[in-house]
């Protein structure tokens, strides 16, 4: 069910019109590199989105854990809570629904006073995504719409909010895959993170002046649960492997990283950036033996 609220511990939640909210009762402020402000990831209960929330949260932020998962908002809650950092989430809420973002944002808003940080993370990447031949129309129109258009309304409702709290910082998720052509081809998936980079560009332009950067962090590929559904065999994964010079999949967490930088005031004359954290695999002509 869509609408649920879970009780667990010492979270408390309460239902809200686009899913379950949960808010930690005991949750201390840690000064650290985002203290004093608050961040709103999607896609947060699990993978990136998930060590993300762990790391701002960690480093003094207020997060807004949004996904689509009730369970797994809630287990990003539960991972933040243990250490005391203060944390919101917002479960149930599709990012390819304006309305559902916009309210993701205002709850954001009214339990924390603000949003100085919008991480635009949630992203699907279909098992049938193939050729511009063969790929179901089904297929690209969803991913379009979470991964593009999720981005968008993200930008739209968020930036403003940014705007009501002074300013701060907008990241996009984007990948390696929108620099490089590829015989294994996911086309729906490449296109749309194309057009992040293009949007992030954009906006970056577009809002330079009212203190607010638009950046895109561009993972190469990562040990998720996401791509190893779809690498679901040693075949694929050794396809990939001998193109990274590094000879490894990344980690959630070094992209995690990443994005602490660009949401921190450490990056304050970055925007418009496409940051790659992809191991070296787009540096690469041959790589080591």
């Amino acid at each position: 069910m869509l609408f649920t609220a879970l009780r667990r511990g010492k979270i408390f939640g309460r239902a809200s019109k686009i899913g379950a909210v949960f808010l930690s009762s005991d949750a201390r402020s840690y000064p650290g590199r985002l203290a004093g402000k608050t961040a709103l990831i999607t896609g947060a209960g699990s993978g990136i989105g998930r060590e993300a929330a762990l790391l701002f949260a960690h480093e003094g932020a207020c997060v807004a854990v949004v996904d689509k998962s009730v369970s797994g908002a809630a287990k990003t809650v539960d991972a933040v809570r243990e250490f005391g950092g203060k944390c919101l989430a917002i479960a149930g809420g599709d990012v390819s629904i304006p309305s559902d973002v916009e309210k993701m944002v205002l709850e954001t808003e009214r339990a924390f006073g603000g949003l100085h940080i919008l991480f635009n993370n949630a992203g699907i990447m279909d098992a049938n995504d193939g050729d511009a031949i063969n790929t179901p129309d089904d297929v690209i129109d969803r991913t379009l719409d979470i991964n593009v258009k999720g981005v968008i309304y993200g930008c739209r409702y968020g930036i403003p909010a940014i705007q009501r709290s002074g300013g701060g910082s907008v990241i996009n998720t984007a990948s390696f895959v929108a620099f490089l052509g590829a015989a294994t081809p996911q086309i729906a998936y490449t296109a749309s993170k194309g057009a992040v980079l293009a949007l992030t560009r954009e906006l970056a332009v577009l809002h330079a002046r009212d203190k607010v950067r638009v950046n895109s962090i561009c993972p190469g590929p990562i040990q998720t649960e996401l791509m190893m559904k779809v690498l679901d065999t040693e075949e694929k994964r050794n396809r990939r492997l001998v193109h990274i010079p590094m000879g490894r999949f990344g980690k959630a967490a070094e992209i995690a990283r990443a994005a602490l930088f660009l949401a921190s005031d450490e990056s304050s004359f970055v925007t418009g950036a496409s940051l790659l954290v992809d191991g070296g695999i787009t540096a690469a002509y041959v790589t080591p033996e």
